[in-house]
């Protein structure tokens, strides 16, 4: 059985712990030594041979990786800010999201297509920044071309979205492809899911030349959109997420309820329902509710009624410094006075029973 975790979760967090200058000095260490990426590739736990050839070829795509795993865990706890299970990282799990990722939940569907339009989107970036060896701007935008404002000319530099796709392909596909069995059909699945999101908002960014600004001569590029709106897409995708099964030969999928539409290739797919992530329950990837910030006047998923699962909340009376009586002066700045302000924040209680101790 091909483990859910044999993704780019497994192994994530060690890149990034090895390879942002930040955190760790093992990346500056290899360079003073005059070290090889075959050090920092064969401690990475997890690769197989195909991921690992990939490592020692490319290790500065692997550091442009490793320093985008913030960026795309930062989006996933964005979308789920305002729900029991918030997308949090467990500091000394070696997975970097825990359990729930052996569960072919949603939320598990959501991981790996995040993650995986974050690989392409941080390898897009470096190419376009000049920090990779293989590769730079989009070669094939040269020329002329024509759109419905007429003809332009292919300038500046393209983002190179092609290559990152390929690579993102190559290298957090080569796990799932060695397994034959549903989990690793979801996870391929979700993954091209969530790099196909990221090419859905490349956008043509044009620069106007002629006399004041006429535009008879247009310059043009290809540009990434800033990667919230992957991030919205794919939360879209996630509250449409489709529950499948296996088709009796094993090579597809099928939805589990015929009333439902066959899913496509941009859509999420998941195989099993997702606990309520009430209580705190590391079998199942829950950190439970439990301090959670509750909006008292809300009637949505962050509501004290839902995010607290019915169990109550507790009110503390807290003061914040906060910028009021702000004046614009010429020029050209604006002053404010510093203000207390006086809220409340409601928290969800614990659980009384036994059974939430025994699960902690």
């Amino acid at each position: 059985m091909n483990t859910p975790l044999g993704g780019i979760w497994l192994w994530l967090p060690l890149l990034l712990t090895w390879l942002s200058p930040e955190v760790s000095s093992s990346w500056w260490y290899m360079k003073a030594t005059g070290g090889s990426s075959r050090v920092m590739c064969d401690n990475v736990p997890g690769l197989v041979s195909r991921q690992r050839q990939l490592c020692h070829r490319h290790p500065d795509v692997m550091r442009a990786i490793g320093l985008g795993v913030a960026e795309w865990t930062a989006e996933c706890q964005h979308q789920f800010r305002q729900h029991r299970w918030n997308c949090n990282t467990l500091d000394r799990d070696h997975s970097l999201f825990g359990r729930v990722l052996l569960r072919s939940s949603r939320e598990s569907a959501f991981v790996y297509a995040i993650s995986s339009a974050g690989v392409v989107f941080a390898i897009t970036r470096a190419c376009s920044q000049g920090e990779l060896k293989s590769c730079s701007c989009d070669p094939k935008k040269k020329g002329t071309a024509k759109d419905s404002k007429g003809t332009f000319d292919w300038g500046g530099c393209s983002d190179n979205i092609d290559y990152g796709i390929k690579f993102a392909r190559a290298f957090v596909d080569a796990k799932e492809r060695k397994g034959k069995d549903a989990r690793a059909l979801m996870n391929l699945h979700n993954n091209r899911a969530g790099r196909k999101a990221v090419k859905r908002f490349l956008k043509q960014e044009c620069k106007c030349h002629g006399v004041s600004g006429s535009c008879t001569l247009r310059t043009c590029w290809l540009a990434m959109a800033d990667f919230r709106k992957t991030g919205d897409y794919l939360w879209r995708k996630y509250n449409g997420a489709i529950q499948v099964v296996m088709n009796q030969d094993g090579t597809g999928f099928t939805v589990a309820n015929k009333r439902f539409k066959k899913p496509t290739k941009n859509d999420l797919v998941y195989f099993e329902n997702s606990p309520d992530y009430c209580i705190r329950d590391r079998d199942a990837g829950s950190l439970g509710t439990a301090g959670r910030v509750c909006n008292l006047t809300s009637r949505g998923m962050d509501s004290c009624e839902v995010m607290c699962c019915g169990r109550g909340y507790d009110t503390s009376h807290v003061t914040r410094m906060t910028k009021c009586e702000c004046k614009f002066h010429w020029c050209c700045a604006v002053r404010c006075q510093d203000c207390l302000e006086a809220l409340d924040v409601h928290t969800c209680k614990a659980p009384k029973s036994a059974d939430w101790a025994a699960t902690t």
